[in-house]
C-alpha cells in the first residue's frame, strides 16, 4: 500500500494560523490561505482512522477543475495550486451555512422522505415540501435546496431559508445571491457531468464574505461533497426498481452501516481492512478520471509532507 497524508504539522516563517478540518489542514497567514488536502477520509461526521492514498490529490484536483471551470457564474477563492495536495488563495470570512442542493431523493433526502410517509406527516425537508409518490433516486421535478448550519463539532443541523433569515445569519440579500449561485453552478455541474456519462445528483457548496461580495470557498463537485449516478442504464434500472450504479463516497458509508457504525453515541467505528482502503483509491482515481476525462498521475509520495514545503516554498510560504 502506498504512503498516505495523514496530517501535515507545518511551520511557516512568517507564521501563520492553523486549522484543521475533517479532511483540510488549513493554514491562513493575513489575506491569504494554504490549504492542504489530506488523505483523510470522513463519513457520518466522523474522521475515519485510516488515511486513504492518494485521495487528498484527487480532491484537490477535481476541486480545482471546477473552480477554475465556473469562475464565470461566481469568484471564488482559489489563485494557485503549487503542490498536487496544496491550494492557495483569498482567505474569505465563511458563512456558516452549506448550501446543499438535490436533483434527486437520494441518501438524507430519501431518509427523510420515507419516514415521513411511515408516519403520516409532511414530507418537509428544510421547510421544502417534497411531492408525493416519489420512489428512492427519482428526479425532483426540480432541485430543491436544504442548507445546513455548519456545526464546530458533530453532526450539521438542516435549516430552512425562513430561520436562516430570522436568525440574521445573513441578510437577506446575500441569502438571495447564495440561492442563486447555488442553482447555477449546480446546472453547470450537471451539464459537465452529462457530457461525461454521469449524473450530478447532489452537492453542497460553501462560501464566504469578502470586502462585501459573496465568494466561492472550498471545494466543489468532488465526491467528498457531492454524489454521482451513471447515466448510462439510469432510466432502465429506476424501472426495475434497481439501485443506482454510484460514483461517490456513498460506497464508504454503506460499508459502515454494514459493519454496525452510522455516526451515533456508543458505536464503534469499524477498521478498514487494507483491500476496503485499496478499493475507495481506486474508486476515487475512477471518479477523478471519469468525471474530468483527465489521466490521473499520482504524485510521489515517500515524504509527501517534505514535497509539500518544497513546492510551497517558491509560492512564498517558506517551512521552518
Amino acid at each position: 500500500m502506498s504512503n498516505a497524508l495523514r496530517e501535515t504539522n507545518l511551520t511557516f516563517d512568517p507564521p501563520a494560523d492553523f486549522y484543521r478540518g475533517k479532511v483540510r489542514d488549513v493554514y491562513r497567514r493575513g489575506d491569504r490561505l494554504l490549504m492542504v488536502a489530506s488523505d483523510r477520509i470522513s463519513s457520518f461526521d466522523h474522521v475515519l482512522p485510516k488515511a486513504i492514498p492518494h485521495k487528498g490529490q484527487i480532491l484537490n484536483q477535481t476541486a480545482i477543475h471546477f473552480l477554475e471551470s465556473t469562475r464565470d457564474i461566481c469568484p471564488n477563492w482559489l489563485e494557485l495550486a503549487p503542490d498536487p495536495n496544496v491550494a492557495i488563495g483569498k482567505a474569505c470570512d465563511a458563512i456558516p451555512v452549506e448550501m446543499v442542493i438535490r436533483g434527486y431523493a437520494v441518501g438524507h433526502a430519501w431518509r427523510t422522505y420515507k419516514q415521513a410517509e411511515e408516519e403520516a406527516r409532511p414530507r418537509v425537508l428544510c421547510g421544502v415540501e417534497m411531492p408525493e409518490g416519489m420512489r428512492e433516486a427519482d428526479a425532483f421535478p426540480e432541485p430543491i435546496i436544504t442548507p445546513a448550519t455548519k456545526a464546530e463539532e458533530g453532526h450539521d443541523e438542516d435549516i430552512s431559508r425562513e430561520d436562516i433569515l430570522a436568525r440574521g445569519i445573513v441578510a437577506p440579500a446575500v441569502y438571495a445571491k447564495l440561492e442563486d449561485y447555488t442553482r447555477r453552478l449546480f446546472s453547470r455541474g450537471q451539464a459537465m457531468a452529462a457530457e461525461r456519462g454521469l449524473i450530478l445528483v447532489d452537492t453542497k457548496y460553501e462560501f464566504g464574505l469578502l470586502n462585501g461580495e459573496v465568494y466561492l470557498i472550498d471545494e466543489i463537485h468532488t465526491p467528498d461533497s457531492s454524489r454521482y449516478f451513471y447515466a448510462e442504464g439510469y432510466a432502465e434500472r429506476q424501472a426495475a426498481g434497481e439501485r443506482q450504479k454510484q460514483l461517490s463516497k456513498e460506497f464508504v458509508r454503506e460499508w459502515l452501516m454494514d459493519n454496525g457504525f452510522r455516526g451515533l453515541e456508543g458505536q464503534t467505528m469499524p477498521e478498514m481492512p487494507d483491500s476496503f482502503v485499496d478499493l475507495v483509491t481506486k474508486r476515487y482515481v475512477e471518479l477523478y478520471e471519469t468525471i474530468t476525462g483527465k489521466t490521473f498521475a499520482a504524485a510521489e509520495t515517500g515524504d509527501i509532507e517534505g514535497r509539500i514545503a518544497e513546492n510551497v516554498a517558491g509560492a512564498g510560504w517558506k517551512v521552518v
